[in-house]
């Protein structure tokens, strides 16, 4: 049975005006501790699709279905948003603060993982933006979730940040086993941390293809798997089904 599995889903926001439809008849399903990545062009509502996948919306039609009861939800975002006047460690225990589940030692433990230790007395504008990024993903880690969801976290970051940390969640998420769903318009970043990529149209969004991560690419850190044959095949294809959609 799927951990995950989303039938039909659509959804269309209304103004008086209009009505926009944002994604249209959307079926998938995500296997228990899968990496799976929705790639598309901006605005073709992957992120209307997280919003919907974390219960901060209703979906206008269709249903969302988890094998479990009471998933907990872990959701990233492109920023980071912690509290710039929090210490790093006081901001890494916030989730479990609002849960009423507060535990220093996880923080401590996830901040040794982490190899940031050093930073738990700091505050946050005194970290690099890939260090701030890391400290997001231990906040978000702290509370254990089920499902952890992933919107474009690493696109504000310059190149060399992006793939170390590309490396960094890769690792960290497969020591986890945690579910996790990215939505990002980068093709290379979807190959290469990815177990299997879906392709949305534009707008109205909905699944056009998809992609199985060859073996020889998953076994790779997301640095690493940029240089494989099979990388490069891959791309290629992808790049053309989302090149023809366009058109």
């Amino acid at each position: 049975m799927a951990f995950l599995e989303a039938k039909n889903l659509s959804h269309h926001f209304f103004t008086e005006q209009q009505a926009t439809t944002a994604l249209e008849q959307v079926n998938f399903t995500v296997a228990e501790g899968e990496f799976v990545s929705f790639l598309g062009p901006s605005g073709c509502g992957k992120s209307t699709l997280l919003s919907l996948l974390a219960g901060l919306m209703e979906p206008t039609n269709g249903t969302i279905h988890f094998a479990g009861q009471n998933v907990e939800i872990g959701y990233m975002l492109q920023q980071d948003f912690l509290f710039p006047w929090k210490t790093i460690e006081d901001n890494v225990a916030l989730g479990l603060t609002i849960l009423k589940k507060e535990n220093r030692e996880i923080v401590d433990e996830l901040l040794e993982q982490f190899q940031l230790s050093h930073t738990k007395k700091l505050f946050p504008p005194q970290l690099s933006g890939g260090m701030r990024q890391r400290i997001a993903l231990a906040r978000t880690l702290a509370v254990k979730p089920a499902l952890l969801l992933l919107d474009e976290p690493f696109s504000a970051l310059d190149f060399r940040s992006k793939l170390t940390l590309e490396n960094f969640v890769a690792d960290t998420l497969k020591q986890f086993s945690t579910t996790t769903i990215l939505v990002t318009h980068d093709i290379s970043e979807a190959i290469a941390m990815s177990d299997k990529v879906f392709i949305f149209s534009a707008r109205p969004g909905t699944i056009v293809k998809s992609f199985i991560i060859p073996q020889e690419i998953r076994e790779l850190t997301p640095f690493e798997a940029r240089n494989a044959p099979a990388f490069q095949v891959l791309f290629q294809e992808i790049w053309e089904e989302l090149d023809t959609d366009e058109d």
